[in-house]
């Protein structure tokens, strides 16, 4: 079940793979994903000493939070992954020429996880390539039902 996508990673790369992540939140920013609060249109996946964070991405806090937690909406948050997929996603970004994107989030067993992919950026003329296949499906949709 997602609870927010970033629909500009699909048109800015291709992406390799997906990886499932798990994240280090705090009470009020998990309040206020569940209420629908998060963008994650502008972040990006950063590692540093053998640990993976996500950077930019913005969680509103609630009007009703509590008053003596100063809340930091763009904070660095860390990702949970296990040792050997962080191994892998290291060099796989520093031989092969990846980079990491948060994909989604959404829920896993009552938990909120974060969808990250190995991406390869697009050139413009992929990106025109993209929208053209996909105004021909749409088209052909069309075609099809008038047809009917």
């Amino acid at each position: 079940m997602s609870i927010i996508d970033n629909r500009k990673a699909f048109h800015d790369y291709f992406i390799e793979e997906k990886v499932e992540a798990g994240l280090v939140l705090e009470g009020w920013e998990v309040k206020a994903i569940r209420a629908g609060r998060a963008n994650i249109k502008e972040a990006y996946v950063l590692i540093r000493d053998g640990e993976i964070f996500i950077l930019g991405m913005h969680i509103t806090p609630l009007t009703s939070a509590s008053t003596h937690i100063h809340a930091d909406p763009v904070r660095t948050r860390k990702l949970l992954l296990h040792a050997n997929q962080i191994d892998r996603l290291i060099g796989q970004v520093e031989r092969a020429g990846y980079t990491l994107v948060p994909l989604d989030l959404h829920y896993s067993k009552g938990r909120i996880k974060a969808s990250i992919g190995l991406a390869k950026g697009k050139k413009q003329h992929d990106k025109r390539e993209t929208e053209k296949a996909r105004e021909w499906e749409r088209e052909k949709g069309r075609l099809m039902r008038n047809k009917v």
